[in-house]
């Protein structure tokens, strides 16, 4: 194996990847950048009975949404190809035989149904069934059988499968780079199979040599995997081969704490669970976020800094990820916190920039005042409400009446700012306006609160209920800078249609 790192992220194509998934894949990917090393994707698709059409495809785009690149993959093809397991099957035969041959592996003969009478029988006497040294030597296997009687058989064509023959007089000594030393006792672990019956490997051998001839260094996965562990250990020394470092990444957990985040989880509780959409299932891209967003809170999922800095690049990250500061206990999802980031890189966008993205919003919501709003119009909304949006959808409901003339009033609002004589002033009002040389924002302003204290009327009885007609709440931004910018001819009209709607 070289020094020069090279990790992989492998993922099976059986549907959506979940965002777990996506944080596996963006800590291997920081590992490499950060050492100058390679980032591999393999598809790991040997099972072929849980293979699904689009799968591969949408890993794929997945990624690349992320700012995620492979170095090596399907259709980047290096040194190392192919990528795809089911494009390497004719590779792994030859070391689950080399393995037999050794005396590390055996065939194993046993019937779905003898199997099943084996488990429900233990069942029964309150045991449990495990294949492994307690009774491989009273099943139907090539250490039970004659090599005469082995031989019939596999040419007569009988199913078998290829199990390792785990060492069981031995306490296995683990190393994980997260969680330190871990230790195994080898007598309860269970004879693995390592080759199908269908001529295809399981994960476990297919893994283990896939990452010896791609020359892995680092293999950071799932904490899923961590009970594969000793197994793996296991075959690589049986095979006489390095194993590479291992690092164990914790689970991303429930908002709850309790249980692994599942896509059921984001269903009831009304975020995504995966990077793009897929079926019914909406993605986060679909629902308004910004990838540097995504990455940035899946990277605070499980790892730390070492300080307050939450907010990351991608460089920033590269520069500053360790697998030593990746935590060994989960990391509990909060929907809310990845809202925050969100907010957070839509405020470091630029007006223009935002403007371009929620422009084809405006174009299909509304034409403004009869016309489409030009794009200089949009971008001065932009940066008079985007403080308070966390998406560029927020946008619209924040300034939809910069656009349209609002067709409803809230409730609450008129109750309470809707007064007997709200609409005599509200006529005086309208006339200031009407007769206003200019309609500048500030030379508005000051017309309007003389006429107010000339009038010995409170600021209260004018400003909400003028609010209200303009915007049909009292929300937004400076009154007198939405007045300025929709123009007096709409500001008059709005002002009538509420007189005649609310009195």
């Amino acid at each position: 194996m070289n020094n020069i790192v090279r990790v992989r992220f492998a993922p099976s194509p059986t549907g959506p990847l979940h965002i777990g998934g996506v944080r596996t894949a963006l800590f291997n990917y920081l590992f490499a950048k950060k050492h100058g090393g390679t980032f591999v994707l393999r598809i790991e698709d040997t099972d072929q009975n849980r293979y699904v059409e689009g799968a591969e495809q949408y890993i794929i785009d997945a990624l690349n949404w992320c700012g995620i690149p492979f170095d090596e993959g399907p259709g980047k093809n290096g040194a190392y190809g192919p990528y795809r397991q089911s494009e390497r099957k004719d590779l792994y035969e030859k070391y689950a035989e080399e393995l037999v041959e050794k005396g590390k592996a055996y065939y194993a003969f046993d019937t779905a149904e003898k199997l099943e009478f084996h488990r429900k029988d233990h069942e029964e006497k309150g045991k449990t069934f495990i294949y492994n040294w307690h009774n491989r030597e009273k099943l139907s296997n090539s250490l039970t059988l004659t090599p005469e009687e082995i031989q019939a058989k596999i040419e007569a064509g009988e199913d078998h499968v290829i199990r390792f023959k785990t060492p069981h007089e031995e306490s296995i000594k683990l190393y994980d780079e997260i969680r330190g030393e871990i230790q195994i006792d080898a007598s309860l672990l269970d004879d693995k199979v390592l080759f199908k019956s269908d001529g295809m490997p399981t994960y476990h051998l297919a893994n283990i040599v896939d990452d010896h001839l791609m020359e892995i260094t680092h293999v950071i996965r799932g904490e899923e995997w961590l009970p594969s562990l000793a197994l793996h250990y296991q075959l690589y020394e049986a095979l006489g081969w390095k194993p590479p470092v291992f690092a164990h990444l914790p689970l991303i957990m429930k908002p709850t704490g309790k249980g692994k985040l599942s896509k059921r989880d984001g269903e009831k509780m009304g975020f995504p669970v995966f990077p793009l959409s897929w079926e019914s299932s909406v993605g986060y891209k679909e629902a308004g976020y910004f990838p540097e967003a995504v990455v940035n809170f899946l990277a605070m999922l499980g790892w730390n800094p070492g300080d307050d800095k939450e907010l990351y690049s991608m460089e920033e990250l590269i520069s500053a990820f360790t697998l030593e500061r990746v935590h060994n206990s989960g990391a509990r999802f909060d929907p809310d916190k990845t809202k925050w980031y969100n907010h957070q890189y839509l405020q470091q966008r630029s007006d223009a920039e935002l403007a371009a993205l929620f422009y084809p919003i405006v174009q299909e919501k509304s034409a403004f005042l009869g016309q489409q709003a030009d794009i200089e119009y949009v971008t001065k909304v932009v940066s008079m409400v985007k403080e308070r949006a966390n998406f560029v959808n927020d946008l619209w409901d924040l300034s939809s009446y910069f656009f349209i003339t609002p067709d409803h009033y809230e409730e609450k609002p008129v109750k309470k700012q809707w007064k007997e004589n709200t609409a005599t002033i509200l006529g005086d009002v309208q006339n200031l306006l009407k007769t206003s040389p200019s309609f500048n924002s500030v030379e508005l302003e000051a017309v309007v609160k003389d006429w107010i204290v000339a009038e010995e009327l409170s600021f209260g009885m004018v400003m909400a209920p003028l609010r209200l007609a303009i915007v049909g709440d009292l929300k937004g931004p400076h009154l007198f800078d939405i007045l300025s910018m929709i123009g007096k001819e709409e500001s008059v009209k709005r002002i009538q249609i509420a007189i005649e709607r609310l009195s």
